[in-house]
């Protein structure tokens, strides 16, 4: 289904987030624009998972304005507007693929009369036909990617936050995933897709990469690769990292 929302998709003003006496975010604010797909990079322990969490609401000791679709981060309005993924597939393995998304259809507030439509319409998306009936736990583990994706996608969400989709999948599995992001993108869906695989980087329309919780750069994959004169998207994310490591200094 298209999607038409305009404003801005994701917005955060001064979020700090508190984990264990440490400050995993610190003063973060950016403006995600709705209609495409947002990369979130940085290395292991920068903060990505911590954001994403506090994006969808669910994350404890967080301070500052986090809002989704112009609303409150969380809210009982957001319930069928975003879908989350998160890096293991939340998926039950003792289910069906059919019955999994039955439930989460559930759970997103359709009506059963549009339930097996909105199943059927997140089989077809992600590639899934044929393996409606098969038990979870017997799938492999890109298949049960796929199965978690599923049922983000069965409430038809305005945005999606797939945190690392793609990590442990071979390159077949993660260029299909990412061509599966695009078409979701075209049709309005907002993706948020965090990774610390670089060269995913060139997939998104544009990039927010973290480090230490704080916003190195937001920026295009062209606009990063000319402001740091690296030949490509890791290398110039290693620039990135080495000039706010010494401007913190």
């Amino acid at each position: 289904m298209e999607k038409n929302w305009t404003g801005p998709a994701l917005r955060t003003r001064g979020l700090v987030v508190e984990r264990g006496g440490r400050t995993v975010v610190d003063g973060l604010d950016l403006e995600v624009p709705a209609g495409q797909v947002i990369g979130l990079l940085g290395p292991s322990g920068s903060g990505k998972t911590t954001l994403m969490r506090a994006l969808v609401g669910v994350q404890d000791h967080v301070a500052g304005e986090v809002t989704v679709l112009g609303e409150p981060a969380g809210t009982a309005a957001l319930r069928r507007r975003v879908g989350y993924v998160t890096q293991a597939a939340s998926v039950y393995t003792d289910l069906t693929v059919a019955q999994n998304l039955r439930y989460f259809a559930r759970l997103s507030g359709l009506p059963p009369s549009d339930a097996e439509a909105a199943v059927a319409g997140a089989v077809a998306t992600v590639d899934l036909g044929g393996h409606e009936r098969q038990v979870v736990g017997t799938l492999s583990g890109g298949e049960r990617s796929r199965v978690s994706l599923a049922a983000a996608l069965v409430g038809d969400p305005d945005v999606l936050v797939l945190d690392e989709p793609t990590v442990g999948l071979d390159p077949v599995l993660r260029r299909d995933l990412w061509a599966t992001f695009r078409t979701l993108a075209a049709e309005g869906r907002t993706l948020l897709v965090s990774s610390h695989v670089m060269d995913e980087a060139t997939q998104c329309d544009r990039l927010l990469l973290l480090r230490d919780g704080a916003l190195v750069a937001d920026t295009t994959p062209d606009e990063l690769l000319a402001t740091t004169g690296a030949p490509d998207a890791e290398r110039a994310f290693l620039v990135l990292i080495d000039r706010a490591t010494q401007e913190a200094r």
